[in-house]
């Protein structure tokens, strides 16, 4: 009678190597053996323990595959097939292609599977010790160091191209979910949510363009620079209370949002800033839109008397005042552009009540201080 073959594969110990090999048998019942690449057996063990559930799911040749790519590999087929357009925006792809450059500048070179939390740390700090260099033409001028907000966007980069490569099976795990950042960074991509008696400051603070975007925002939820300033009147619908948004940042969010009263007297009081052009947020030389709030927007608050945020965030005080007003999160992320295009074109009309509907229960006190409490909406 033949013997029975060792199918949970075993670790042993080789004269000439430092490291522990490992025997299995594939799907075919062929022998293989491989170095784990481990000297401590615990993680010998762990290695084949991974050889072996590979194999039972089939993904052991995938798995073989990605011992031989490269991080700069990777990151080149990620950029072209998970990072273009309409993947993602235009911008976004832009994003990521100058993070691969610090990448590969330092980890290139490093095979996926060789990429520990311990290695990542250390790129992190390095990073993290880098200064900023910019191109004058008298040369390269020296600018203090990057920002911590800077290289966590780089960390958050390369976690997402990790996460392709586990669900490609070209990793069994992505090491990044063992890194610790480097620096402790304070409201980092937290947003602030600003309440009402505090965005009244502001707009006291504010020009009157910049008071109404931020009426419009906080009312409607709108994107401040990929949906509102590129708005022309024909987009805006005073009578029935509703704009139309063409372009977004997603398919879906090609939409028409409807209006609460504060909005219709905003968009109202814009159009007779704005004059007779196109655009309800023109240029000052009238040939296009305004592209940009920051400077103002951050001199504004400097007048209030406010700490900086991101003018982003009114568009998640818009989410928490409606959420706090009564409609249920999951509703929220929805009323802020949900549907497909195709869909909202039969059921427009009915979503548009449904959204008025939730726009009515907006409660603008939500996380005032001085609020009594009760829920009344201002």
């Amino acid at each position: 009678m033949a013997r029975p073959r060792r199918l949970e594969g075993r670790v042993f110990r080789k004269e000439e190597s430092r490291f522990w090999w490992m025997e299995y048998r594939d799907r075919d019942g062929n022998r293989q053996r491989e170095s784990t690449n481990a000297e401590d057996k615990e993680e010998a063990h762990r290695v084949l323990r991974e050889r072996l559930q590979a194999r039972d799911a089939n993904t052991l040749p995938m798995l073989r595959k990605g011992e031989q790519i490269t991080l700069a590999q990777w990151a080149e087929h990620f950029l072209e097939g998970f990072s273009k357009p309409p993947i993602r925006a235009e911008k976004t792809h832009l994003s990521y292609s100058r993070v691969v450059k610090h990448l590969n500048g330092i980890l290139g070179e490093v095979l996926l599977v060789d990429l520990t939390a311990d290695r990542i740390e250390s790129y992190l700090r390095h990073r993290l010790e880098q200064p900023v260099e910019v191109r004058r033409k008298s040369g390269k001028v020296s600018k203090g160091l990057v920002k911590a907000s800077t290289v966590h966007q780089e960390f958050r980069v390369l976690r997402r191209m990790l996460n392709v490569a586990v669900r490609k099976k070209l990793l069994v795990a992505n090491p990044c979910s063992g890194v610790e950042f480097p620096v402790r960074v304070k409201g980092l991509f937290r947003p602030h949510y600003v309440t009402w008696s505090e965005q009244q400051r502001i707009e006291q603070a504010a020009p009157v363009y910049l008071r109404n975007v931020i009426r419009i925002i906080t009312e409607t939820g709108l994107r401040v620079y990929k949906e509102l300033a590129p708005m022309r009147r024909a987009d805006v619908d005073l009578e029935n209370a509703v704009v139309w948004i063409p372009d977004s940042k997603t398919a879906s969010g090609v939409a028409e949002v409807p209006l609460t009263d504060l909005a219709v007297e905003a968009f109202r009081n814009q159009m007779a800033e704005a004059g007779s052009g196109e655009y309800l947020f023109p240029n000052a030389d009238g040939t296009g839109f305004q592209a940009s709030f920051k400077k103002v927007w951050g001199t504004t608050l400097r007048k209030a008397g406010v700490p900086y945020f991101r003018i982003y965030d009114l568009r998640s005080t818009y989410a928490t005042r409606l959420s706090a007003g009564g409609v249920a999160d999951e509703w929220v992320t929805q009323l802020l552009r949900q549907g497909d295009a195709k869909v909202f074109k039969k059921y427009s009309q009915m979503k548009l009540q449904m959204k008025r509907e939730a726009l009515l229960k907006l409660n603008r006190k939500a996380n005032d201080k001085s609020s009594s409490g009760t829920g009344e909406a201002a």
